[in-house]
């Protein structure tokens, strides 16, 4: 009988932890864009903050120096041998008179939820001013941008967490790694937790700027081979 009565003690116990738990992840998920995008909101012109493509993520939409910028963040649990990854995407959505997509990725593990690289066909050959654990594809080896106008402007690929650039005639885009997951959260209740991760002003301006940098050059590039 008693036995019985501490087992049933013990599951609502249990059942009100898990609850609570439940509404705390609630409350983190509400406040979690106004947490993340709040430092940085007066860097664009006209910011607004979207909803994410999928739980735990969340978009970020303005203009910076005359130009669309999307900023988003996306939650990767797809390698179980690793801890969650929270992905920033930083894009810059203005076409590019390009024929093919360049598609660098640091240290390629497999399928990710924020890029193609695994669905584009042409492995291209490694070039010695590229990162040494770089891997590059294209889905057209004979027209994507050569190395000599893209390498100057992968510093941020050995500097810090860069994973992805990613240039294609809709533009281009740099994803970093933001946070890793709360390795006892995710042991007990699988879920993703990365705590109240908040961008950085100088980072986020940074990024704009390699990137404008970059559209700059390849449209240049584009002139001289037209």
């Amino acid at each position: 009988m008693w036995q019985s009565i501490f087992g049933s003690i013990l599951a609502l116990g249990l059942a009100a932890l898990l609850v609570r738990h439940v509404l705390t992840v609630m409350a983190r998920q509400k406040a979690a864009p106004a947490i993340l995008f709040g430092s940085v909101m007066d860097l664009l012109q006209g910011p607004r903050i979207e909803p994410g493509a999928s739980f735990g993520a969340h978009k970020l939409i303005g203009r910076y120096r005359d130009l669309p910028v999307q900023v988003q963040t996306i939650v990767d649990t797809l390698n179980v041998r690793k801890l969650p990854s929270l992905w920033l995407m930083v894009t810059v959505p203005e076409p590019l008179p390009l024929a093919a997509t360049f598609d660098l990725m640091m240290r390629p593990s497999g399928p990710s939820t924020f890029s193609n690289f695994d669905n584009l066909p042409v492995t291209v050959e490694h070039h010695p001013d590229f990162p040494d654990t770089a891997v590059v594809r294209t889905d057209d080896p004979d027209h994507v941008a050569p190395a000599h106008v893209i390498a100057p402007h992968l510093g941020a690929f050995k500097e810090t967490r860069g994973k992805e650039l990613l240039i294609s005639p809709k533009g281009v885009r740099m994803v970093f790694q933001l946070s890793e997951g709360d390795r006892a959260r995710y042991g007990v209740f699988r879920q993703a937790e990365f705590g109240d991760v908040a961008l950085d002003k100088a980072q986020l301006r940074d990024i704009l700027d390699r990137l404008i940098a970059l559209r700059a050059d390849l449209l240049e590039w584009c002139k001289k081979t037209q």
